[in-house]
């Protein structure tokens, strides 16, 4: 009589060119196995259970093929912004390196609860600074552009690339001289031009106080536009600006600070320490690694243009009376490499600028509004007098 193994029995049954049983446990395994044709069926629910998943793996997989395939029928940033507005790379190949950054500058104030028209510089509670960075070698032009959100006339548009900064200034006007130091901070960073409309430019709703009754926070008013460039002088950074509107600057610009080229030496507080009493804020920047280690233990550094794409990050603004002379002098090393001087490519920025807001609209409110794709009927015009 001849003996067989369990496993001599397995080897007999499994047929030589088959794939293991489904209920066949690895080598090595400690689980008890059955031969084939002892191996349950599975149950009616295991069987739903599994097409249900692999019809739901099939419908993921797809989506994913959609959006890749959607996603590589998207223009990048450039080649979007390129199209669309009037910022248009590589126009301005010499820009010198002491620019750190350049772009489109508004001006905005908001008058105290409840003053909608302000007759005095004493009825702003604060000012508002709007940036717009374009790209290092950018130029601006004019023509037609693309149909925006809430309005525009028939020149083109800065385009929104969703990287504008709103700055906050808790004073009534800005720096003018070294003895003038004010602290702002990022209020909005990477912001839309739809998220500066409804957050920013928009009066808030009525609220019921106890003492004072029905209050309102009136709309922003803008006062200026014009083109900035912030710069490093070697120890220093600088914002500077030319302004392209108002034409001719009239009471409130001046009561504001505001002159036709101006700028500020700026500087960035390091979160690790705390601000002045009159100026702390409840919840500091949220700094990368890399940015916290570059100010070692000082308390302030030159600015950097990254440093203000952190919502809450701090900056020192000092008024220079000298107005763009130091912020725009030349650097040796970009004479060296041929490079145009820091004031003549932002003059010339501002060339190509007024002749954009120029063909925009009728007005400088309703021209200031289109760049910013919203209507000028909704807002306050851009104010001249008191």
């Amino acid at each position: 009589m001849t003996t067989t193994t369990r496993s001599a029995a397995k080897k007999q049954e499994a047929p030589s060119n088959s794939a293991r049983p489904a209920g066949e446990a690895e080598p090595g395994s400690k689980h008890k196995t059955e031969p084939e044709e002892h191996t349950k069926p599975p149950s009616s629910k295991r069987i739903k259970k599994e097409e249900k998943g692999s019809k739901s793996e099939n419908k993921k997989q797809q989506e994913q093929e959609n959006s890749s395939e959607e996603e590589a029928k998207k223009p990048s940033r450039k080649e979007s912004e390129s199209s669309t507005s009037a910022v248009q790379p590589q126009g301005h190949a010499d820009t010198p390196s002491s620019i750190l950054e350049k772009g489109i500058i508004y001006f905005f104030f908001r008058g105290r609860v409840n003053v909608d028209e302000p007759s005095s510089v004493s009825d702003i509670a604060r000012t508002h600074i709007v940036l717009r960075p374009i790209e290092h070698d950018a130029e601006l032009q004019t023509g037609k552009g693309a149909g925006d959100d809430e309005g525009g006339g028939g020149g083109v548009t800065i385009g929104d690339a969703g990287n504008a900064r709103l700055l906050l200034i808790p004073k009534k006007k800005l720096p003018q001289s070294g003895r003038e130091r004010w602290v702002g901070f990022v209020e909005k960073a990477g912001a839309s031009f739809k998220q500066l409309r409804e957050e920013f430019l928009a009066a808030s709703g009525e609220y019921e106080t106890k003492t004072a009754g029905t209050r309102h926070t009136p709309a922003a008013t803008p006062v200026a536009e014009g083109v900035y460039a912030i710069t490093s002088t070697g120890r220093t950074s600088h914002l500077a600006y030319l302004l392209t509107l108002p034409g001719e600057l009239g009471e409130v610009q001046r009561e504001l600070g505001l002159k036709k080229r101006g700028s500020f030496i700026v500087s960035t507080k390091n979160p690790e320490y705390p601000g002045p009493a009159n100026a702390r804020l409840p919840k500091g920047p949220e700094f990368p690694k890399e940015i916290l280690e570059e100010f070692r233990s000082l308390r302030w550094v030159p600015t950097q243009p990254k440093h203000l794409d952190y919502v809450n990050a701090q900056f020192l603004l000092v008024g220079e009376s000298s107005g763009t002379e130091k912020a725009l002098e030349p650097q040796k090393e970009d004479q060296e490499k041929g490079k145009v001087e820091p004031a003549e490519e932002l003059e010339k920025l501002e060339e190509e600028d007024e002749k954009r807001m120029k063909a925009l609209a009728d007005d400088d409110a309703a021209r200031i509004y289109a760049d910013l794709q919203a209507r000028a009927d909704k807002y306050p015009k851009l104010q001249t007098t008191f």
